[in-house]
């Protein structure tokens, strides 16, 4: 809390809890660390050492991760974005003298900040961001989990999930595996000619598949709803309404126990094709399952 009053001591109330970056005005735009790394991969190390004749300019907004003072003229950072992690170096010969005294007093690990700056190896042959300009643009008020063992306790990482997609690598690179995955079913089954179709989530009376369901109340017509169990009865009236393959990614709830692997809330895709029997579901569970695995991991061997 000292640290964040002392920033918006100097920089104005509000400053680090958000605003757009980069400026609007500057017509600039944020590069992902790992388009960045690739910038990089076409570098010589040798050559591209000097950060203060480098033409090669970024902006990028990411949350430190950690923090590594040199001296009062030099702290190192390794900030974090979705698509990965660089070092990002705060140096009195690009930023100027009152901003890195400022940072070097108020930045916390977590903070989340904004930088533009120049690409420029150093000494070691490290991928370095080196800052023109430098601003928090989220201020981290509570201690994160320690960085060496991250975060262990279960309840922790499924009650904050936020705090396990920061901490750990593997966790955040499922939650994008998991995103991909699901554009890529849709993707296969509207490329073989299937509609996606969305069915109502309440319903007068569950059906489709035995389970128990979750009871709510619709006030404007004074009647007991149910979540849905299944969402098989609505997709096969669509069928006998005439469009022959349709399909549905959506949420299901049932009201029963829990597991690890069993919640009560879930996605699940279903598909009806008209004219087909097992044969035709066979091969097509088959093609999905295939070109995804395919696709995400570039094999077909998991």
């Amino acid at each position: 809390w000292e640290r964040l009053k002392l920033y918006e001591e100097k920089m104005g109330t509000g400053a680090a809890w958000g605003s757009r970056f980069p400026d609007p005005k500057s017509g600039k735009t944020l590069t992902p660390v790992e388009e960045i790394r690739r910038k990089f991969a076409t570098l010589d190390p040798a050559q591209h050492t000097d950060a203060q004749t480098s033409e090669h300019e970024v902006f990028i907004a990411a949350r430190m991760l950690l923090r590594r003072d040199q001296s009062k003229k030099l702290i190192f950072l390794t900030v974090q974005d979705q698509s990965g992690s660089i070092q990002v170096a705060l140096w009195n010969a690009l930023l100027n003298e009152e901003t890195l005294s400022l940072l070097r007093d108020t930045l916390d690990l977590w903070d989340i900040v904004g930088i533009s700056g120049k690409l420029a190896f150093t000494q070691k042959g490290e991928p370095t961001i080196w800052a023109t300009s430098a601003k928090i643009l989220t201020k981290c008020i509570a201690p994160p989990p320690d960085k060496h063992h991250g975060i262990h306790d279960k309840e922790i990482r499924y009650r904050q999930r936020y705090l396990d997609l920061i901490s750990e690598e593997k966790s955040r690179q499922t939650f994008i595996l998991r995103a991909k995955a699901i554009a890529g079913v849709r993707r296969f089954l509207d490329e073989q000619g299937f509609l996606e179709m969305e069915t109502p989530v309440l319903q007068t009376i569950p059906g489709g598949a035995a389970a128990r369901p979750f009871e709510t109340h619709l006030n404007a017509l004074h009647m007991k709803m149910y979540l849905r169990i299944a969402t098989e009865i609505p997709l096969k009236k669509l069928l006998v309404g005439g469009l022959e393959r349709v399909y549905e990614l959506g949420r299901i709830f049932r009201n029963e126990g829990l597991s690890p692997k069993h919640n009560p809330e879930f996605t699940s895709v279903e598909i009806y094709q008209a004219y087909g029997d097992l044969r035709d579901m066979m091969y097509l569970t088959e093609s999905v399952v295939s070109k995804l695995a395919q696709d995400l991991t570039g094999s077909t061997t998991v």
